[in-house]
């Protein structure tokens, strides 16, 4: 078996010491895609929320049209089709 010395023991912690700071960096662009993804995330649910509102408006337009043209044909002499104008 090898002898451990201190030099082999500094060289080992060199090399952890290496590796945890490509570690560190490695989870560093984790983190920034991440917040990248949440941003993304936000943005649609962003315009989401905004395209139902504009599809409640649009409903509650059609809603008013339709109370209109009931109200019209309510209010229009109502007479047989005729096909020969």
């Amino acid at each position: 078996m090898a002898e451990v010395t201190n030099e082999l023991v500094y060289e080992l912690m060199k090399r952890f010491h290496e590796r945890f700071d490509k570690l560190d960096h490695g989870l560093s662009e984790v983190k920034q895609e991440l917040i990248s993804i949440r941003g993304h995330f936000l943005s649609m649910q962003t315009d989401i929320h905004n395209m139902y509102g504009m599809l409640g408006r649009h409903d509650e337009r059609l809603e008013r049209i339709g109370r209109r043209l009931e109200l019209r044909e309510m209010a229009e002499p109502q007479r047989p089709f005729d096909h020969n104008p």
